[in-house]
């Protein structure tokens, strides 16, 4: 390869200066001063709204699951110099989404999600005027809320490029709250099994149960509850009572026993402060005029309420836990009812009213919907009495029944002699029904022999 055929290298450029020879250029921008005041400081200005969607401006908190989005309407204004780089940030709950900034015209407005919990806004690039105002509104979804946190806070700030005094800084950052709450509508219904039945000496004891060991005859009976909460929002707990009147006077036996309380899906549980004995037979010196008396005696219907006066009751309490929007919670409860103490009673019906109220805690910030559904319910079922008394009760009733007779009869035969009624002279009477006779056929024979 010969010399001329070497490629040669890139020429590169050289600046020569020689002393004495002037080959350079200088080049001078000047800039031109447009500020109103010495520093050029700008004077950030925010004004700010939360705005609920689908409820009224006066309400004040947020129902969780009732408001699907929020609407933050901002107001910026530069009362300062021209400001440069201009926006607004957010700092939002990361349980929130941006949706959208909305401006009624086209101001020269972009926001951008720089993280889950932090939004910027540009306003007016490249610079903010003097004397300027901006309004937009920026919207997120509130539909993943899950109430952990008691308010929700918006913390937005305004800042610039420019200078600002430190004097005019305070109305940079504005901070909107708004309480989070749960919203809810409650009811609770009830039924019983069985509504009724029927007790006595007479009714076959195989219609009810016996414990081991024990005399006494029970009857079974069923209550089944169901709390259900038509929303808004989950309900965090509640609470349900239960009270049922246990005694026929307040100086009288306990007839309820408590078996077995089930919360459906374990999703509860509940308490009983007591539990009364489960057998007891009122002892009472009774004599056969006392049974007698207290079987015909059985009349009219006993209502056995909690909410009289002097009413003793058994109370029972159920802690349930979250319960979703329109979703359900059953509470059953197994009782023994002691026919024994209901057999000693002068009543021909006895009622019992039970009462269960739903009740939601404050404390977890849970608010009931004004005029919705009701949170108590009332429960019946009755006692009744065959009115068929014992054999032995029928024996002495007949047998009382004709010593009564008898003794009518002879206060009666006593009567009629007092009054002279056996004392009567028949004797005396005949014979002169003879005599009469006898003159009667003596006249007829003198007419006959004239």
């Amino acid at each position: 390869m010969g010399e001329e055929d070497r490629e040669l290298p890139d020429l590169t450029p050289v600046l020569r200066w020689k002393k004495g020879q002037r080959i350079s250029q200088k080049n001078q921008t000047v800039f031109e001063r447009n500020c109103q005041s010495e520093d050029c400081a700008a004077d950030l200005q925010l004004r700010g709204k939360l705005l609920l969607s689908s409820v009224d401006e006066k309400t004040p908190h947020l129902a969780l699951g009732a408001v699907k989005n929020i609407s933050l309407n901002i107001s910026i204004s530069n009362l300062g110099d021209d400001a440069y780089d201009a926006n607004v940030s957010f700092n939002v709950s990361r349980e929130l989404f941006f949706i959208n900034m909305w401006q009624k015209e086209e101001m020269g407005i972009s926001c951008e999600l720089l993280e889950s919990d932090f939004l910027k806004c540009s306003v007016g690039f490249p610079f903010m005027r003097s004397k300027s105002k901006y309004e937009f509104s920026v919207i997120f979804d509130t539909s993943h809320l899950s109430g952990e946190e008691e308010i929700l806070s918006f913390i937005v700030t305004a800042q610039s490029g420019n200078l600002e005094r430190s004097e005019a800084l305070h109305d940079n950052t504005l901070t909107l709250t708004v309480p989070l709450v749960h919203e809810v509508d409650t009811s609770i219904t009830g039924i019983v099994s069985p509504t009724s039945f029927v007790y006595g000496e007479s009714v076959d004891a195989s219609n009810f149960i016996q414990l081991d060991d024990q005399e006494c005859h029970f009857q079974p009976v069923n209550i089944t509850l169901q709390v259900y909460n038509m929303g808004p929002s989950t309900l965090p707990g509640s609470s349900v009572s239960i009270s049922f009147p246990s005694r026929l006077s307040p100086g009288g036996a306990e007839m309820f026993q408590v078996q077995d309380m089930v919360v459906s899906q374990e999703k509860g549980n509940c308490s009983l402060q007591r539990n009364p004995t489960p057998c007891i037979i009122p002892q009472e010196q009774e004599n056969i005029f006392h049974t007698i008396f207290a079987f015909f005696s059985k009349s009219g219907r006993k209502v056995l309420d909690c909410e009289k006066p002097g009413s003793f009751c058994l109370t029972l309490h159920c802690n349930l836990s979250a319960l979703p929007k329109e979703e359900s919670r059953t509470i059953n409860l197994y009782m023994l009812l002691n026919t024994e103490i209901l057999k000693k009673d002068s009543s021909s019906v006895i009622q019992f009213m039970a009462r269960a109220k739903v009740k939601v805690e404050p404390a977890l910030r849970v608010v009931e919907i004004a005029n919705g559904n009701p949170e108590e319910t009332l429960v019946v079922f009755e006692a009744l009495h065959n009115l068929e008394p014992r054999g032995y009760v029928v024996g002495w009733i007949i047998a009382i029944s004709l010593l009564v007779g008898i003794l009518i009869f002879l206060l009666l035969a006593v009567l009629l002699w007092k009054m002279g009624f056996f004392r009567r002279r028949y004797k005396e009477i005949i014979e002169a029904e003879k005599n009469r006779k006898e003159n009667e056929d003596g006249w007829d024979w003198v007419q006959k022999n004239q």
